[in-house]
């Protein structure tokens, strides 16, 4: 199987280990994806990647601190960004500003790992590890919000509340796009079909 690009998952003749490559950060992520197929994420080592990316173990951590960060670098990268505009001055003062943050998260997100791993879950023994890193940066995003609303004078248990329920939407959004097939929409249409259904919570 093949995760080239990390598009449709296609069934295609094995390519030797040890090939040259440019040592990037999107060959040697493609690299790891196609053995996470092949041999499950469990099953993959950090050595076996730098093998199949043509380069060195001490390149892999020149771009990636572990497997985890393969799939999840670019997303973090993303809310880090989302997670500073929040905790700006008067950041929580209406709904608006809030949807233009959390748009920013996946806007223009195209096709990467973490697409792949969710699509393919259950393929590369990813189950388990999805569920705890998505909680982890649900917990992240979900705080920050609510230190926004707090902020803005919103009381605390109506902030965590608000805080869970935009951040549960951002990764659900996310998570069901890429399920769906990285042709099928975009993650940032997924989540503006899914603000509305909590617009009833009333941020401001």
């Amino acid at each position: 199987m093949s995760a080239s690009r990390y598009g449709v998952v296609v069934t295609t003749p094995a390519r030797g280990v040890g090939r040259p490559r440019v040592s990037s950060r999107e060959t040697i992520a493609e690299a790891a994806c196609e053995l996470f197929l092949e041999s499950g994420y469990e099953g993959t080592s950090i050595a076996g990647i730098a093998q199949r990316a043509g380069v060195s173990r001490s390149s892999f951590f020149n771009y990636f601190s572990s497997k985890s960060d393969v799939l999840w670098s670019g997303f973090d990268e993303r809310l880090d960004r989302a997670v500073a505009a929040l905790a700006e001055p008067d950041a929580g003062a209406d709904s608006a500003r809030i949807e233009t943050i959390l748009t920013a998260i996946l806007q223009g997100l195209e096709p990467d790992p973490l697409a792949l791993a969710f699509g393919n879950a259950q393929a590369m023994g990813l189950g388990d590890e999805l569920q705890r890193e998505s909680a982890l940066r649900q917990g992240r995003l979900a705080a920050a919000l609510s230190e926004a609303a707090r902020g803005a004078g919103v009381e605390r248990i109506r902030a965590d509340v608000l805080g869970a329920a935009y951040a549960v939407v951002v990764l659900s959004s996310l998570r069901v796009w890429a399920e769906g097939g990285a042709g099928h929409g975009s993650p940032l249409a997924q989540l503006q079909h899914a603000l509305p259904r909590i617009a009833d919570l009333h941020w401001g």
